[in-house]
């Protein structure tokens, strides 16, 4: 009886090793070990040195590594029959690359065993081929999955980490409830591999229908759903709906929930746990359980290690009072975050001290007071040493280097490092967002290189359009060449395809629908005259013709006759402009001579029709741009003020113009013209920036009896365009939601006054912009606008308050070779009387046009 006790036990002991080891994929069956020919005593087990042992079966899988994960490895002794045998099956199994096992002992001789293991490899994935997901998610899906395709083995990690991989993408989505299939198929392109056909069910994207919170005392709900910016639970009167549910977007608000509890004082403040749930097929709940814990205030504040400054000094540049609400965002922001640059660490950086550091040390926790001690390493005042410039594969260095503010020799500042950034962008011919500046301290002799890295992009532009206008085709061809170089002008080796790298501009426009509308200007600038000081020059020249061309109902028409009618405009302006350092060195100062003609020829519209009149000029006008970027500023300001005046003939010379004929009232055109206009740029939330916009216009007269100048006044409303109608000595303003120049005085006649335009003119705008696109190939942003304006035909009548109003959207895009294009839509919401269709909705499109100008 005992005898057949231990036989039993023996055989539950060695089962393992008794069964044939098959197994399919998801249920493997219980290994065994296979004896040929060979009688094993079980009942006394006898110990072994393993001789050798093969692999069969393997195609692709290296046959030492398989023997070696078995541990059945030749000169190792085993005990046979044993657990051994089992464990190497079972550890073989473990590896999920094969779907069938067999261990083999092929011979014993004397206390040697040969082992043979056979298996049936699993086959490997070849490729995906998926269903349920559009082209872009997949290759984003298969971007996540990695380099499987050739390598994975068909088994259960790997539906288990694709599915997982699937569901977390779509999940961020908003894809809630995903569920995934798998099917294989052979591919007949290779051995032993299989194409996993994938097919996704995404279901529904979902809303979220309700955020509760536990946990919070002193926050209700409704401020903390506030403070998920990104993730909004569904209102009634939410029009437009609360948005789909996105995973990342929730992380993220998560994140910045706790983050404003922070701000607020409570320093504790912590998520416990938080979850989401399925509320129905179509939305989820989330509950978030919080911990709030006390509001913390500000303690005593000490200093050490400061030996520049003393510590009332800093302690008034940080600005943090005891007993203020504790926040580190506001610590931090006024140590090293002001974006004002009105922080501690930017009063020691702008005085050279480059290895400035602050650690806040919370020294002690008093109830709800925060004690701290801001201790501060100063070290070394740091000297510019060199400026290194790379990048620059067009643009001369010296073009760069006359922009760059950190000079060899005085004290490193941080102020001027940002400041250099914004010169080189003003150029126009770097991407401004791939501009690196690296300080390069050398603490043995306390200098500093400074490396700027700088990307060129095309700065050149042109204008090709055709246009309507006047019962006429009109074409339109601008060149402007950005970073012109005159000096090689007759070096042939530089055309490529115009000689470049000096930082000049030069423009050349035509525009003609053929003899009946003629226009041609030519300008030229150089920003550094002599190349040494920043004092720019300019010259500039046009002509243009406007006539009926010798038609008329009647037929062909001589000159002579009274029915043709022509203009002519010629004119030439020098510039010269200086910067200033006072008040501030954003400051310039532009003088200008200019010398217009004009010839009329029974050409109406104007105070005469017919006669030559001059117009000769003085212009100053004082700038200062302090945005931040030429093309999408986020900040910073801009204003302009213009003073031009003509020389007073009438005071001068015995005409009485009382009885002047309009050749003599008009030979010489006389006035005084004050312009002024200022824009204000601030970065709102997330990527929207505001802008405020004022100008302002008067046109004066030195003498009653000559009245008001027949030229140089403005005309408000529409694009801002010239257009077919170059509107002879007038200045375009645009309006948007008013038909071009349709903004005129009350009381005038919309025929006269449209046409001749007015002597006053306000314009207000506010705008808000948003970035969609921002590379070196193009910047472009959406706006929604707000603008008033009106126009006066004299002083007395003039009241800033009383405006014509609009309101619309738009986009706008910066190409480097077109410049800025736009389309706007606005509505204006004030008639003009005589012209029913001045207001209302109006689309309008502008190519080409100045990033900052006076428009």
């Amino acid at each position: 009886m005992k005898r057949i006790y231990q036989l039993i036990l023996l055989l539950l002991i060695g089962l393992p090793t008794m069964a044939q080891i098959t197994r399919p994929q998801t249920n493997p069956a219980t290994p065994s070990l296979k004896v040929k020919g060979l009688d094993l005593d079980y009942f006394n087990p006898k110990e072994y040195i393993i001789g050798g042992t093969t692999l069969t079966g393997t195609q692709y899988l290296d046959k030492e590594v398989i023997i070696t994960l078995s541990k059945l490895i030749p000169g190792e002794r085993v005990i046979l029959p044993g657990e051994a045998t089992a464990n190497a099956i079972k550890n073989l199994w473990a590896q999920g690359l094969f779907d069938d096992v067999q261990l083999d002992i092929v011979k014993i001789v004397e206390d040697t065993v040969y082992f043979d293991i056979e298996v049936v490899e699993r086959p490997r994935l070849s490729s995906f081929e998926f269903t349920g997901v559009s082209k872009s998610q997949k290759t984003d899906i298969l971007e996540k999955l990695g380099e499987k395709a050739g390598k994975a083995i068909i088994n259960d990690n790997l539906y288990n980490s694709t599915t997982a991989t699937i569901k977390k993408f779509l999940l961020e989505k908003g894809y809630f409830f995903t569920s995934v299939d798998y099917k294989t198929k052979p591919d007949p392109s290779q051995d032993n591999s299989v194409i996993l056909q994938v097919a996704v069910n995404k279901g529904r994207k979902v809303k979220v229908h309700e955020i509760n919170f536990t946990g919070n005392k002193d926050f209700s709900s409704a401020k903390l759903r506030k403070f998920l910016k990104k993730t909004k639970q569904q209102a009634f009167y939410k029009v437009f709906g609360s948005g789909k549910f996105n995973k990342e977007k929730y992380d993220e608000d998560k994140t910045k929930l706790i983050a404003k509890m922070h701000d607020k004082g409570y320093r504790d403040a912590v998520i416990l746990k938080d979850s989401i749930y399925q509320y129905s097929d179509k939305a989820v709940g989330i509950k978030i359980d919080l911990f709030e814990g006390p509001k913390y205030y500000f303690g005593d504040i000490s200093w050490v290690g400061n030996a520049k400054y003393t510590t009332e000094f800093l302690q008034r540049a940080l600005g943090i009072e005891k007993g203020e609400v504790f926040s580190e965002e506001k610590l931090e922001k006024k140590l090293r975050g002001s974006a004002n640059g009105d922080d501690v660490s930017s009063i020691y950086l702008n005085d050279g001290y480059l290895t400035f550091n602050v650690d806040p040390v919370q020294t002690k926790i008093a109830g709800d007071t925060v004690q701290l001690e801001m201790r501060i390493y100063e070290g070394p005042q740091y000297t510019n040493n060199r400026i290194i410039i790379k990048g620059n594969t067009i643009t001369n260095d010296r073009v760069v280097r006359r922009e760059i503010r950190t000079k060899p020799g005085e004290k490193f500042s941080k102020d001027l490092l940002i400041r250099t950034v914004r010169e080189i962008g003003q150029l126009g011919n770097f991407d401004e967002s791939k501009t690196n500046p690296v300080p390069k301290p050398n603490p043995a002799d306390g200098t500093v290189d400074i490396e700027y890295t700088v990307e060129e992009k095309p700065s050149d532009q042109i204008e090709l359009s055709g246009g309507f206008g006047g019962g006429n085709i009109i074409g339109t061809l601008g060149l402007t060449f950005n970073n012109f170089s005159l000096r090689n002008l007759f070096n042939l080796s530089a055309y490529k395809p115009l000689p470049k790298g000096d930082g000049q501009k030069l423009s050349l426009r035509g525009q003609t629908n053929g003899k009946y509308y003629q226009s041609y200007s030519f300008s030229f600038s150089e920003p550094w005259l002599g190349g040494k000081k920043p004092i720019s020059f300019g010259i500039s020249a046009f002509t243009s013709l406007q006539s009926n061309g010798g038609r008329s109902y009647y037929g062909t028409i001589s000159e002579s006759d009274s029915r043709y009618s022509k203009i002519r405009l010629n004119g030439v302006t020098v510039s010269l402009g200086r910067r200033l350092n006072f008040p501030d060195n954003y400051f310039q100062l532009t003088h200008a001579i200019n010398a217009q003609q004009y010839i009329l020829n029974n050409y109406g519209g104007f105070l005469f029709s017919t006669g030559t009149s001059y117009n000769f000029n003085l212009t100053q006008e004082l700038s200062r741009d302090s945005r931040d970027s030429p093309i999408f500023p986020t900040g910073g300001s801009y204003f302009k003020f213009t003073i031009q005046a003509t020389p007073p003939y009438s005071l001068l010379n015995n005409v009485n113009y009382a009885t002047a004929s309009d050749k003599q009232r008009y030979k010489f055109t006389e006035y005084h013209k004050w312009k002024f206009e200022s824009q204000w740029f601030q970065k709102l939330a997330g990527k929207f920036v505001f802008k405020a916009q004022a100008q302002f216009g008067f046109l004066g007269s030195y003498n009653s009896a000559v009245g008001q100048s027949a030229f140089e006044r403005f005309k408000l409303g529409g694009d801002g365009m010239q257009g077919f109608d170059f509107l002879q000595g007038s200045e375009l303003i645009a309006m948007r939601g008013y038909a071009n120049n349709s903004v005129i005085p009350v009381g005038s006649r919309a025929e006269i006054a449209q046409q001749s335009g007015s002597p006053i003119f306000t314009k207000y705008v506010m705008e808000l912009r948003y970035p969609v696109i921002a590379s070196q190939q193009a910047t472009a942003f959406l706006t929604a606008f707000a603008e008033g304006g009106n126009t006066w035909n004299k002083f007395a009548d003039f009241n800033p308050f009383n405006v014509r109003r609009s309101a619309g959207f738009g986009a706008k895009i910066f190409l480097p070779i077109f410049g800025l294009l736009g389309i706007d839509w606005g509505y204006g919401f004030d008639k003009i009387p005589g012209s029913p269709d001045a207001n209302k909705g109006q689309f309008h499109f502008s190519i080409a046009q100045q990033l900052g100008g006076f428009n």
